[in-house]
């Protein structure tokens, strides 16, 4: 849906009003120690921007910036470090030979890059599926981490049943950040990492006077893991905001909009959209349980609107690709046009609330990945 207040598009909204009061456990305390523990680490910027406020009406906007996240352009490194460190512990544990193992992973771009630096610097083999569409960038991005690249004449979802049958022998072991039935370990692991940026965002809100938590937080969802990691941090805490939580799509690719709007998760046929690392059709297993329990609202974006966005963003000093840009654009789509007022009225939104945009990716080194 277009920023333009006067488009006569009518905007799609499934909006779940008992959200803000649906309960899950926290993710482990460890963590975040872990990732503090890593060389290179240190918390990525929470960046306020007042004009995105006063365009938007609210009182403050802040906005992630995950353009450089241990070393490379986007927060996919925080889950891939964490699941690659259990998945290399379990395994050292029961092997009796223990030698190299081949991380094998299906990707649009920034989670592969992720599992092939892992496994290049703890000295294991990698092999990254990748489907049609991914900038050829991005590919030679993977490829510079001495990951053996497959590249798939088909969607993500076909990139990912190959690399499964690929890590069935006993050398190689799937590290996919989406789940399925009797796949869910390592995603679950996966998501746990991505719970050090949540816990980021509360210690620099507080350290700039929001010390309740934000009022809404706009994600850029794919097949919703960082999603369930977000709606776990915030529907955990004990004291605090419940904030509102908007998950954002393309529109070639709206799996969980349509999960939602039927009230179970399905798989939708995707298109082309720039927005290539949320270019998926099926909602994570793992992750469906947190998105319909702990979603206040799903809405999905044109790529004019991402573009738009992005560049935006870039003019007040923020590195973001077309992924990490949908937050902003869907929320600019949530709060103008037909309908707004109701929206912004089931959201709980007024002139002084806080809203979080998670910029999930930078645009010098993956174009188009997330």
């Amino acid at each position: 849906m277009s920023d333009n207040a006067s488009s006569p598009r009518t905007l799609p909204w499934p909006a779940r009003p008992g959200a803000r009061t649906w309960r899950c456990d926290p993710a482990p305390a460890e963590v975040r120690d872990f990732h503090t523990a890593l060389p290179g680490h240190s918390p990525t910027p929470l960046t306020e921007l007042p004009p995105l406020a006063a365009e938007l009406v609210v009182g403050r906007v802040f906005v992630k910036d995950e353009s450089r996240r241990l070393g490379l352009p986007a927060f996919k490194a925080l889950g891939a470090s964490w699941a690659v460190h259990r998945t290399l512990a379990e395994r050292a544990a029961s092997r009796k030979e223990p030698g190299p193992v081949t991380l094998v992973t299906a990707t649009d771009g920034n989670h592969g890059r992720a599992v092939a630096r892992m496994a290049r610097l703890l000295g294991q083999h990698a092999h990254v599926f990748v489907p049609q569409g991914v900038h050829p960038q991005a590919v030679a991005a993977i490829v510079a981490e001495r990951a053996k690249v497959t590249e798939v004449p088909g969607p993500y979802d076909e990139a990912v049943r190959l690399a499964a049958e690929e890590a069935a022998g006993p050398d190689a072991v799937l590290v996919q950040d989406t789940a399925w039935p009797g796949y869910e370990q390592i995603p679950g692991w996966i998501v746990e990492g991505y719970s050090t940026l949540c816990a980021e965002i509360d210690e620099q809100l507080a350290a700039q006077g929001v010390v309740e938590g934000p009022d809404l937080v706009a994600i850029p969802v794919g097949v919703g893991s960082l999603a369930q990691a977000v709606v776990t941090h915030y529907r955990s805490r004990p004291s605090g905001r419940a904030p509102a939580l908007l998950s954002v799509e393309p529109e070639a690719a709206a799996c969980v909009l349509e999960s939602l709007t039927l009230g179970e998760p399905v798989s939708v046929t995707t298109g082309d959209t720039i927005m290539a690392g949320l270019n998926c059709g099926t909602p994570s297993s793992i992750a469906w349980p947190y998105l319909y329990g702990g979603l206040d609202a799903a809405v999905a974006i044109p790529d004019a609107d991402s573009a738009r966005a992005a560049a935006h963003l870039a003019v007040l000093g923020v590195s973001s690709g077309p992924c990490g840009a949908a937050a902003l654009a869907g929320l600019r789509a949530v709060l103008t046009g037909v309908g707004a007022e109701e929206r912004r009225t089931a959201l709980g939104l007024g002139s002084d609330s806080v809203a979080v945009l998670l910029s999930t990716e930078g645009t010098a080194a993956n174009p188009s990945a997330c």
